[in-house]
């Protein structure tokens, strides 16, 4: 295809035509931009031999678009973003979403492109208007009643007797509670199978909704980092644009006042979110009103050891059964003895 602009563009899969993949690696430390690994497919905009622009596309989300200096000003970014979608559409892709630096947000704008959330360093797009308002709608068909609405995220890779304790003693503070499964598929258990075992191991709390977390609570492992790895602020960057989206529109949605955490022992990733949230959340900010941050001490074993997916998940490379019983409901003990032991099987 040619471009408005004259150029040629190409749909490139960098795995197998690696001398495109080092003119794109070029262009984009060019463009103080980092080479994305979860990215394989680029659409790139050639001059001849040389290489104008390229735009790469991992799964839903658009990164590391990037145009040589010499060809701006010439809608080469237009003709990308025009070309990724398409390609995506192809793909089954309809709603796509962009990371990109706060100073960029005119340029996808004029693309196609709204924006959801910003912080300092990030800004999250979307190239559905008030997409994020029509997942809120839909949580707030679950809206409940009372003076204490509570809130839990949980990724439950898998679910375990940890994260029950968390939502039952969450649950008993809570007039309701709502707890969302982060739902992108970088974890070791599915998330349809990561959010029936949630769903299992709390039908019997007659105060809780369980709800798909979407595509606005970010998963850490699919966070993008191709232009903060300079700075060294991709932890940070996540915290805040993920609290940002939660305190600006999920929380409101369903008049969440408190959101509740385990502590955390072992990963300080995860205690860094913690303390960021509890800085974030309870902060003033005009026009959205303050949620309480509750950290709640972890459930131990036997030793005195907090309970945790990462072990369970240790003890499951060794078929330890018994061990796992030990760490986990009924419920999450018969998917793993049945479904997640065939497969591995």
């Amino acid at each position: 295809m040619v471009s408005e602009s004259g150029l040629r563009l190409l749909i490139v899969d960098i795995r197998r035509d690696l001398q495109i993949k080092a003119e794109v690696v070029r262009l984009l430390q060019a463009c103080q931009l980092e080479m994305d690994d979860a990215i394989s497919l680029f659409v790139v905009a050639q001059s001849g031999q040389e290489l104008a622009g390229c735009a790469g596309l991992d799964g839903n989300v658009v990164k590391c678009v990037a145009v040589d200096e010499r060809w701006r000003g010439e809608n080469v970014c237009a003709g990308l973003m025009s070309e990724i979608q398409n390609y995506a559409m192809s793909q089954g892709h309809l709603h796509l979403f962009l990371f990109t630096r706060p100073t960029n947000r005119s340029r996808f704008q004029q693309c196609g492109f709204w924006p959801i959330a910003q912080t300092d360093s990030v800004l999250l797009m979307e190239n559905i208007p008030r997409g994020i308002n029509r997942y809120c709608a839909t949580l707030a068909q679950s809206l409940r009643s009372g003076e204490k609405i509570g809130s839990v995220v949980m990724n439950a890779n898998p679910f375990t007797l940890g994260h029950r304790y968390l939502a039952e003693q969450a649950a008993a503070c809570c007039d309701w509670l709502h707890i969302f499964v982060v739902e992108e598929n970088a974890s070791l258990f599915s998330f349809d199978d990561r959010l029936a075992m949630v769903q299992q191991g709390v039908s019997d709390l007659p105060n809780v909704s369980v709800h798909k977390g979407g595509a606005y609570i970010i998963s850490r492992a699919t966070f993008p980092s191709y232009f903060l790895k300079a700075s060294g602020n991709v932890e940070q960057a996540w915290c805040a644009l993920d609290l940002r989206i939660f305190r600006q529109y999920i929380a409101p949605a369903l008049h969440v006042t408190h959101r509740f955490v385990g502590s955390e022992p072992f990963c300080p990733v995860t205690r860094q979110y913690n303390q960021a949230m509890q800085a974030d959340l309870s902060a003033y900010d005009s026009g959205l009103p303050a949620i309480n941050v509750v950290e709640m001490p972890r459930m131990t074993d036997a030793g005195g050891v907090a309970v945790s997916a990462s072990e369970v998940r240790r003890l499951l490379t060794a078929h330890q059964f018994p061990a796992i019983a030990r760490r986990v409901p009924p419920s999450t003990l018969q998917y793993l003895q049945t479904k997640h032991f065939a497969l591995t099987a």
